[in-house]
């Protein structure tokens, strides 16, 4: 039986330490390391070059699963990235996905979802927890009034308390450009305050 090498990459370690208890028993599995940060993850990958790297997506600090998982892609692409995380907005999923990962599994999923990610990513498949294939067929068929990527920008930094001159300092763009994506963000929500707008938008699962 061909063994499936996998890494690592969770800045949590009772986490790593649970991935590592449900995966290690596993017959046709081999856990070749783990790591807490982008750079520990890198060494691994060098050093053991996984065939699926488990990467959680909010790491501690200024570093991201996102700048994870594109590193890895460029220093091997060969290993398939599966995202492990908490997290399962709109947002985070097309750009992890779009970053390079293969799979998307919640943390939250029986561990027989996570062994089938695990397997199904070495063999090429694109495994997706139920809930995050079922959000995203959703938004792509069953929502025309679908927010752009620059539109949950904005809704993100507004959730995160920024007024319209730091968002537009932030995005490279003008407060009346804001205000703009602002306004079509509401119309496409159905809301008319900016509070209303995040709440819905995380009703929604679009921001976290």
């Amino acid at each position: 039986m061909t063994v499936v090498r996998v890494a690592i990459l969770d800045d949590h370690p009772i986490v790593r330490a649970g991935l590592r208890a449900a995966l290690e028993p596993v017959v046709g599995i081999e856990v070749v390391g783990d790591a807490s940060t982008v750079e520990q993850i890198l060494h691994v990958v060098d050093a053991e070059s996984p065939d699926v790297v488990l990467v959680d997506l909010h790491l501690g600090g200024d570093q991201s699963g996102h700048d994870a998982i594109a590193a890895i892609v460029e220093r091997s692409p060969e290993s398939r990235m599966v995202v492990v995380t908490a997290f399962d907005n709109e947002r985070d999923v097309r750009s992890a996905l779009s970053a390079g990962a293969t799979g998307y599994v919640l943390k939250d999923a029986p561990e027989s979802e996570l062994i089938a990610a695990v397997f199904g990513a070495a063999q090429g498949q694109r495994p997706l927890s139920p809930l995050v294939a079922n959000r995203l067929a959703f938004s792509t068929t069953a929502d025309p009034q679908a927010l752009t990527e620059r539109e949950l920008e904005v809704l993100e930094a507004v959730a995160e308390g920024k007024d319209n001159t730091s968002i537009a300092r932030a995005l490279f763009i003008s407060q009346a450009t804001v205000k703009s994506h602002l306004s079509h963000a509401f119309t496409k929500l159905d809301v008319s305050t900016r509070t209303g707008a995040v709440a819905e938008a995380r009703r929604r699962g679009l921001i976290r």
